[in-house]
């Protein structure tokens, strides 16, 4: 196996993270509907919000 720089390791663990991100969008919405809670509902939203704007900056 060939050894690993920092940079591969670097874009490796972004790939990971991007990946974690966009599965999480994906059960936002779901977990969102579930919700009976309108504070909670609401949290889901904002979090969906903010996780879009991650995977962008990713």
């Amino acid at each position: 196996m060939a050894e690993k720089t920092l940079d591969t390791l670097f874009h490796d663990t972004l790939k990971d993270i991007h990946h974690a991100e966009r599965k999480i969008l994906k059960s936002l919405p779901k977990m969102q509907r579930a919700a009976q809670a309108p504070e909670l509902k609401a949290a889901f939203g904002k979090h969906k919000d903010g996780t879009g704007g991650q995977i962008e900056r990713l």
